[in-house]
């Protein structure tokens, strides 16, 4: 077998070999694995022997293994380093493999077997792991539509078919937009920037073949620059760049394909018997109901707006005594906020991330996970996709764990944000297999490079999402790591963020880039005590997002979103000067796919459980209580999907909490 995709990986950790393959591998590749996933389930259905849990739950549960890792690896690399050629091909595989998978969960002699093993489950003595897995299952075609007939399901398939095209379009139009856009800064415009800044933005400009510095549209470098720069008018300019991605007239323009998203996910849900997309998505989340979530955030959106709008008349005084005329514009807010928190805490950004570097940051989440959960680390050198990223074997007492990689720098080739996904899960069926876990990130590059706070929070975060993948103890893939409901799969990842706080971690691995000495203990004091400094603008800028999420999918789709969105944000309230996270034409979360989609609400409600669940430790006194850690991995790291996420919050605390508990954290409490 020629093709490295195909043949046996017979590599350390059974890595794929990243340096044998070729884009020319890919689609001989997908066709093979489509063929052979496709010979698996006419196997599975075809099979005379009548059905059982083995020969068709377990079956399907096993098949199409090369499928996964074709596309484990075509995924990784269109996300994190994308090219022409890669887009191109990602625009012609999403249609085919919906098709594909379309086509597996309406065969309806596949389904009829299922149904006859669910039918049957009150007398097969199945394991809690393996009655688990039946219901996902058979719920998992029912929601995919395998109980439809004739139109609906010629109709099914053809969204979502159209619903892969449009995913992929969008987030290709905005990658295309963040990496097309750029803004050179001649002297004068330096004036007033940190030293790190300065750095960053001359190594982007190298990076990108420009003539000097260069500010892009990478977040690690317009929200700094929007921080610090004097020059109003440059402020403005990037601010406005950056939040019209995915909007602008031409071929790129999201605006369009949001909405034919909109229409046709409501269509899907309609053929199912629901009455709206959100009815439909929200059936599975902890949540149940778009009023539950509705309820949340508005609890939650009253205070954080009242101190959004005391922060801004705040501000408004600043920026008059500068000798503005006028109001507070949203390429001010974050300018004037960096001089309100230097002001209120003595505490400036340019001091700060020299303590923050990466390594040490990186250092820092391996320390914790070490003394949580008794995780090792060890940097292996290994051939991987791109040469920024960098590998680590875990292992406990000996024992291998896991390998983790990870991806920290921005560039053209990475979209935007964040994420943590796994090439390999965690399973013990039908043999032991340890996960492959892919830590990416956006962070400017520097020698050493040196993060913001919330950069450092962002690195917790998703190594927080890396331990729920390598603490998996589960017997099924399907139910491994992050397969958990969506309100519920931020838990892990929110949660780890508090150890970023805690100041025994800050005094040792917080150093100083030159002097290699330790944050000073005011400075730590300082850190913390400024958490929960600009709250109101943070949660606002959240909370109308997940709102506009929400009235999205609830009820008659908009033909225009955007003036769906204004109609929202008015109706909110929103503060003039504060706007969404994500406008719809850039979010992703939302548009990109359906993860997202009518849970963008999802941080939040984990958030009422991370501040519960961080308070079960602060309770014993010790940040990092062992019996405690053992609770938490125990109850919830090791247990995957395989329980109810209610079930598994109750096991850990005794109890579901209450917003309190959240607002508190915020500082937004009354």
């Amino acid at each position: 077998m020629n093709n490295p995709l195909l043949a046996p990986w017979e590599t350390p950790f059974t890595l794929a070999p990243f340096d044998r393959i070729s884009d020319e591998d890919f689609t001989p590749a997908l066709d093979a694995a489509l063929t052979d996933h496709k010979a698996e389930i006419a196997a599975i259905r075809d099979n005379p022997e009548p059905p059982t849990f083995a020969n068709t739950v377990e079956a399907l549960e096993t098949s199409g293994q090369a499928l996964h890792r074709v596309l484990s690896v075509f995924y990784t690399l269109s996300g994190a380093d994308s090219s022409p050629r890669r887009e191109e091909l990602q625009r012609t595989f999403a249609p085919k493999i919906a098709a594909h998978y379309a086509e597996m969960t309406s065969d309806k002699a596949l389904y009829a077997r299922i149904r006859a093993v669910w039918d049957a489950r009150d007398r097969l003595d199945l394991s809690p792991e393996q009655d688990r897995l039946l219901y996902l299952s058979h719920r998992g075609f029912v929601r995919a539509g395998a109980a439809l007939d004739g139109t609906a399901e010629a109709r099914m398939k053809q969204i979502k078919m159209r619903l892969a095209e449009l995913g992929t379009a969008f987030t290709q139009n905005l990658l295309g937009d963040e990496r097309d856009w750029e803004m050179g800064l001649a002297p004068e415009d330096m004036e007033g920037l940190p030293g790190f800044l300065v750095k960053a933005a001359t190594d982007a400009g190298k990076e990108r073949g420009s003539a000097g510095p260069v500010i892009t549209l990478s977040r690690s470098l317009a929200v700094p620059f929007m921080e610090t720069s004097p020059r109003r008018d440059l402020r403005e300019k990037v601010w406005r760049a950056f939040t019209s991605r995915g909007a602008n007239e031409g071929l790129r323009d999201n605006r369009p394909i949001a909405a034919e998203i909109l229409a046709l996910r409501k269509e899907r849900a309609e053929l199912l018997g629901y009455a709206d997309f959100a009815s439909y998505k929200l059936e599975t989340e902890m949540a149940g109901s778009p009023d539950r979530v509705k309820d949340l955030l508005m609890a939650v959106w009253q205070p954080a707006r009242a101190r959004a709008e005391a922060d801004a008349a705040a501000m408004e005084e600043m920026l008059h005594a500068d000798g503005i005329n006028g109001a507070l514009a949203p390429w001010d807010w974050r300018y004037y906020a960096q001089k309100r928190q230097a002001a209120a805490f003595d505490l400036d950004e340019s001091d700060l991330k020299p303590y923050l570097q990466l390594d040490r940051m990186i250092e820092a989440a391996f320390d914790c996970a070490n003394r949580l959960f008794g995780l090792e680390f060890k940097s292996v050198d290994l051939p991987l996709y791109h040469a920024d990223a960098r590998a680590w074997e875990v292992t406990r007492k000996g024992e291998h764990v896991a390998l983790f990689i990870g991806d920290y720098f921005a560039r053209g080739s990475k979209r935007s944000g964040a994420w943590c996904s796994a090439m390999q899960q965690q399973a013990r069926f039908p043999k032991a297999q340890a996960p492959i876990v892919i830590n990416v990130c956006n962070f400017a590059k520097g020698d050493p490079a040196l993060l913001s706070w919330d950069e450092a929070r962002t690195l917790f975060h998703e190594f927080g999402h890396a331990l729920h993948q390598m603490l998996s103890d589960v017997t099924y893939e399907s139910m491994s790591g992050t397969s958990v409901a969506r309100d519920f799969v931020e838990l892990p990842s929110q949660l780890y963020e508090h150890w970023l706080d805690v100041p025994e971690v800050l005094s040792r691995f917080a150093t100083h880039a030159e002097t290699g000495e330790a944050m000073p203990p005011e400075m730590v004091e300082k850190v913390i005590a400024a958490a929960n400094f600009d709250m109101g603008f943070q949660t606002v800028e959240y909370v109308a997002s997940a709102l506009v999420d929400m009235a999205f999918h609830e009820g008659t789709p908009p033909a225009d979103p955007m003036a769906k969105q204004a109609e929202v944000l008015e109706g909110i309230g929103m503060p003039a000067a504060i706007a969404m996270r994500h406008a719809t034409p850039q979010f992703a979360h939302v548009f990109s796919g359906d993860g997202y989609s009518a849970g963008y609400y999802s941080y939040m409600w984990s958030e009422v459980m991370d501040a519960d669940a961080f308070a079960a430790f602060e309770e014993t006194g010790d940040a990092f209580d062992p019996e405690r850690a053992r609770a938490l991995e125990a109850s919830i790291l090791s247990r995957g999907g395989s329980v109810e996420a209610e079930e598994l919050y109750v096991e850990f605390r005794g109890r579901m909490p209450g917003v309190e508990a959240l607002l508190k954290g915020r500082g937004l409490a009354a």
